[in-house]
């Protein structure tokens, strides 16, 4: 999605770091209007607290160390 064509409504957050095409593409995914240039840092548009909670969670992936995200498995499992 261009930045032309998004009408902002809520919060422009900005993610800067190597990671950010991959975040790019997952956020693509879960269609949450997001865009990219080329050593820019992703700007990603969040509009309601779902949103949010989604972002929060595709940067988690990307940046949290690999014994964090096994424990916040172990615990969704056990709550479940």
């Amino acid at each position: 999605m261009s930045q032309s064509n998004l009408e902002p409504k809520g919060q422009i957050v900005e993610v800067r770091g190597v990671h950010r095409w991959e975040a790019y593409q997952r956020l693509q995914e879960l269609n949450i209007a997001c865009w990219c240039s080329l050593g820019e840092p992703l700007q990603v548009q969040i509009d309601n607290a779902v949103e949010a909670t989604q972002l929060g969670s595709v940067l988690r992936q990307f940046t949290a160390p690999r014994h964090e995200l096994v424990g916040l498995l172990e615990n969704s499992w056990l709550a479940s």
